[in-house]
């Protein structure tokens, strides 16, 4: 049986790289001309394109992407830090498709690289060097640039993808600072699936399925000082790592004493 899912799954793979690649070389022209208006206007118009792409996509190469609010739905016009776990290079398409606009991601400068996409990328996404600490300094004050704007933020807080047993990797301070300098709350959303759909083995184990995508109650920040770091970033871990094992059927984890 398995001879004959080989070659299915490749298959099923390369036309899913034809059908991403087709519309994203479609959406390329007015991308380019939404840039000339800048990062503001110009990147806010652009997330319609990649909207519009991962609109197609998803359901093209059969991936049912579902929302699911647990507390009350996000008010309008009001930004947050959306706080995300980051399972699979697949979570990027995900929050073009389900993330309330405008909004933009942090992400790493090396995907500015890429031949076409990083063009799109550049332009899109608050890229940050980890290695440059006058370059990480200049993210933060973009972020903060477009929280003031009305734009939300979102941060893969693990910083890279997590390829453990566990439900998450520990959390850097970034998110949960700027949170507190700009008194600006919190949103946590599990990403429940993706890493099924397109696991960190390699893109030859893409497969279609469900991509359910979980908002969790907004975590307030009035009032927090520095001092509260650690605390806020831990009681964001903990209410993740929760919903986590629930919906993926982790362990419970037992309190100590």
């Amino acid at each position: 049986m398995n001879f004959l899912l080989k070659p299915l799954r490749v298959i099923y793979v390369v036309y899913a790289a034809i059908v991403f690649l087709s519309i994203m070389f479609l959406i390329l022209p007015p991308i380019f001309l939404a840039s000339l208006l800048g990062k503001e206007k110009g990147g806010n118009i652009i997330f319609y394109f990649l909207r519009f792409w991962a609109h197609v996509w998803f359901p093209a190469v059969g991936m049912r992407v579902t929302r699911k609010y647990d507390g009350e739905k996000e008010k309008d016009k009001e930004p947050c830090i959306y706080v995300v776990n980051h399972r699979s290079y697949l979570d990027a398409a995900i929050a073009v498709k389900v993330m309330r606009l405008p909004f933009r991601p942090l992400g790493k400068v090396e995907m500015a690289k890429i031949p076409a996409f990083g063009f799109i990328y550049k332009n899109s996404v608050v890229s940050v060097d980890r290695s440059n600490a006058s370059a990480r300094a200049r993210s933060v004050r973009e972020m903060m640039s477009a929280l003031k704007a009305g734009i939300s933020i979102l941060v893969f807080p693990e910083g890279t993808t997590n390829e453990s047993n566990e439900p998450l990797r520990p959390f850097h301070n970034g998110a949960f600072r700027m949170a507190i300098e700009m008194q600006i709350p919190i949103k946590p959303v599990l990403y429940v699936d993706a890493g099924d759909r397109l696991p960190h083995t390699g893109p030859m184990h893409l497969n279609p399925g469900k991509c359910r995508v979980v908002f969790l109650p907004a975590i307030p920040v009035t009032g927090l000082t520095l001092d509260d770091i650690n605390t806020l970033k831990q009681q964001t871990y903990e209410i993740m790592d929760r919903e986590l094992r629930k919906y993926r059927h982790y362990p419970t984890l037992q309190p100590v004493g």
